[in-house]
């Protein structure tokens, strides 16, 4: 049909030849050649006569059939290789690939799993703040305790932005992580993580993250714009692991050199020695000049990089919250909020908040005290 149009248009003067082959995507030439099989056959001249034509170098049916009554009557269970063998041994002209796809057709053995595609080495972003890696890492850092080292650092120029011990990795450990980078630096574009419960929600043991549902970590990125890249695999982490190795070797030895065995005393030197002596030591120029940060500004940092969760007010006008009692201070605004909807935010510190919709009700200690400025920020 699409043809009968461009040619009638054609035969009426309406399309020249060039514009009749462009609207049918073919070349000039190919419409003239379609032109004279028209003209000659009518439409089934069109038809590609290819399609109806049999190679000439398919093998014949019953050759196909004595290879795969020979490997099952004689050769059952050997190796396609092995059975080859034998195969050319009396007198077989077809090829290895030939005779393995003939005895896979034939369900005679199975296709061997692919092998997965060829590995590169990932290079570096080209500037600094393009990609981030945040990553853990527990060992006996001082003799008799386990603490978990978190690292936040570029992968363009290997700095470390962030270096600290915290009992155990979760949450907030990785959010304060994060946020001493915006502090010192910026807001970056991506994040490189491993697949943590904390960062991902895995429906599946080793299997894809869940993209969809996002952690307490997850949805505070989110709000900064940073977006989030799951490694599948510990090679898929090379540098954060080669460096994790650097700093278990050198760490403990340091640490007992200058007679450190308190986790905020270890802190300390983090930040003012061993991490500016380790970035003169081990950071590496940029492929290119630029940078990938940008200041941020927005809500307090506070208020974004935290925990967040839903809870309904109790009849006492109190919301329970892990164990925790938190009273809604006295408030102008209004009577109570008997079965009212609000936000429970933890911030890194673990000192908590409470907000209906965007406005705040009330601050507490970690311990769910009042805070100083309760009343105020109720008022």
């Amino acid at each position: 049909m699409r043809f009968e149009e461009a040619y009638s248009g054609w035969q009426e003067g309406r399309l020249q030849q060039e514009e009749a082959a462009r609207l049918l995507g073919v070349c000039e030439r190919t419409f003239r050649r379609y032109i004279d099989r028209y003209e000659e056959s009518g439409l089934e001249g069109l038809i590609d006569r290819r399609l109806a034509q049999v190679s000439h170098r398919r093998a014949p049916v019953d050759e196909v059939m004595a290879l795969c009554e020979q490997y099952e009557r004689r050769h059952m269970g050997w190796s396609t290789k092995h059975f080859y063998a034998w195969y050319r041994r009396d007198g077989g002209g077809r090829s290895y690939s030939w005779v393995k796809s003939r005895l896979q057709d034939g369900g005679l053995i199975k296709k061997a799993p692919g092998r997965g595609k060829h590995r590169k080495k990932r290079e570096r972003s080209p500037w600094p703040g393009m990609m981030v890696h945040q990553d853990g890492s527990t060992h006996e850092w001082v003799p008799g305790s386990r603490w978990d080292l978190i690292v936040t650092m570029d992968d363009a120029t290997n700095e470390h932005y962030s270096m600290f011990f915290v009992d155990e990795e979760g949450s907030a450990s990785s959010l304060r992580g994060v946020r001493e980078v915006i502090e010192a630096r910026g807001l970056f574009s991506s994040l490189y993580t491993d697949r943590g419960s904390h960062y991902w929600h895995t429906p599946e043991a080793g299997g894809k993250v869940d993209r969809h549902h996002p952690t307490q970590f997850g949805r505070a990125m989110q709000q900064l714009g940073i977006e989030m890249i799951a490694a599948y695999s510990p090679e898929a982490r090379g540098r954060s692991e080669r460096m994790f190795s650097t700093h278990q070797a050198r760490l403990p030895r340091e640490l007992a050199l200058m007679g450190i065995t308190d986790m905020d005393a270890a802190n300390c030197y983090l930040r003012e020695h061993y991490m500016p002596a380790f970035n003169a030591e081990f950071m590496q120029p940029a492929m290119e000049d630029g940078s990938g940060f940008v200041p941020y500004v927005g809500r307090d940092l506070d208020d974004v990089l935290c925990e967040q969760f839903e809870r309904t007010v109790g009849k006492d006008n109190c919301v329970s919250f892990e164990n925790l009692k938190l009273q809604i201070p006295a408030d102008r605004a209004r009577h109570h909020y008997v079965k009212v909807k609000v936000r429970v935010v933890r911030h890194i510190d673990g000192r908590l908040a409470l907000f209906h919709g965007p406005r705040l009700l009330a601050r507490y200690e970690a311990d769910g005290t009042p805070g100083e400025q309760a009343l105020q920020a109720a008022a």
